[in-house]
């Protein structure tokens, strides 16, 4: 049993996003810029006073006649918030090797820049995240509706080319399916590997392994009462000061102290508009990411209550081997390592572990 990050309640609208074909153009929308002209003025009528801008008003944004960017459909990624796609286009060049473009947000509600400086890396695990959903369900034909398992999650980023700009970061996103498994003549298991670039300079590197289940058999697996209405999170406990795990809100933390050092339990809100884009029966493996990078930074931060470093995560290896239950306490453990910026982070859940992961970080200072 393996817990999971792409596991959704989703919407079933069907998809108006044609996959994408080697050479391709991709097909222009029905729409005409605004400053592309204004309605005919009518016979007689007084034309009306032009406003002139003022001196600081902004330039918008070049534009021609196309192709125009957009992202691909929600659906396909597993969320219900159109602001929270990261994808904008996919390519197909055989059955094992895909190219998929996305856009990084300068400023994401909660992946917000680390130090001020860079883009978080999580935004890069969630950006390969939703590329596996995508490819399964455009290149793969898995219906939607299905569950994801995540079984192993690996990324490495490189900080010189994280940094913030000012416009949005383009991405390119190189896959190579490295170990795809069927059942029935339908997608059961998919490895892939993901070599992330920005313009030209590769960014992080990631593997993905997750495995595709039916809804009857998720239903078979899973326990009965979390189908029910009745089925509701632990309650909230509080938090962790934000800073000591590098977060500005505490709606954003998802860690509670103990009265031991270095071990932690989870706070699960399910109203976060980000960590729950969609109600979900179990906690989803993203926000089990978050929790292992929180631990890292709290314990980096042990001695020191007003840190002046930020910690810039570099590379993550995890492994997820049970659901995590919304309705059981979850409690995550910080391991130090010979090297003093890596961890081993565990979380338990009655007794069984939940994921293991190894995190190292990079100390980064903020901006002034």
């Amino acid at each position: 049993m393996t817990a999971s990050t792409f596991d959704t309640a989703r919407p079933q609208a069907q998809p108006t996003h044609t996959p994408a074909q080697p050479g391709r153009t991709p097909a222009q929308p029905d729409r005409v810029p605004a400053q592309a002209g204004r309605p005919p003025a009518h016979p007689g009528r007084t034309p009306a006073h032009r406003h002139t801008p003022p001196a600081w008003d902004h330039t918008p944004p070049p534009c021609g006649p196309g192709p125009w960017t957009s992202t691909v459909p929600r659906e396909l990624v597993h969320r219900a918030a159109v602001a929270e796609v990261l994808l904008t286009d996919w390519q197909r060049h055989s059955e094992t090797h895909y190219t998929i473009t996305a856009q990084w947000p300068r400023g994401h509600s909660f992946y917000t820049p680390i130090a001020g400086t860079h883009h978080d890396p999580l935004i890069a695990a969630e950006t390969i995240r939703q590329a596996g959903a995508l490819l399964a369900h455009a290149e793969f034909d898995v219906p939607l509706g299905h569950h994801f398992l995540l079984e192993e999650l690996t990324l490495t980023t490189n900080p010189r080319h994280l940094h913030t700009g000012p416009t949005p970061a383009a991405l390119t996103l190189h896959i190579n399916c490295t170990r795809i498994t069927r059942r029935n003549g339908h997608l059961h298991r998919l490895t892939y590997e993901t070599h992330l670039t920005r313009d030209q300079h590769t960014a992080g590197t990631g593997r993905i392994t997750f495995t595709t289940i039916t809804p009857a058999v998720y239903h078979r697996i899973r326990p009965a009462h979390v189908f029910t209405p009745t089925h509701q999170p632990l309650p909230l406990t509080t938090p962790l000061t934000p800073q000591t795990v590098g977060r500005h809100h505490p709606h954003d933390v998802v860690l509670s102290p103990t009265p031991h050092p270095h071990h932690y339990t989870l706070r699960t809100n399910t109203h976060h508009p980000h960590l729950f884009d969609h109600p979900q029966d179990h906690i989803p493996g993203m926000l089990l990411l978050e929790a292992a990078r929180q631990a890292a930074t709290a314990t980096h931060n042990h001695n020191n209550p007003h840190p002046t470093t930020h910690h810039l995560p570099t590379h993550h290896t995890t492994h997820f081997t049970h659901y995590a239950e919304l309705d059981h306490p979850t409690h995550i453990h910080t391991h130090p390592t010979t090297n003093p910026h890596t961890l081993h982070i565990t979380a338990h859940q009655n007794n069984h572990t939940i994921f293991h992961t190894t995190l190292t970080t990079q100390p980064t200072q903020p901006t002034t």
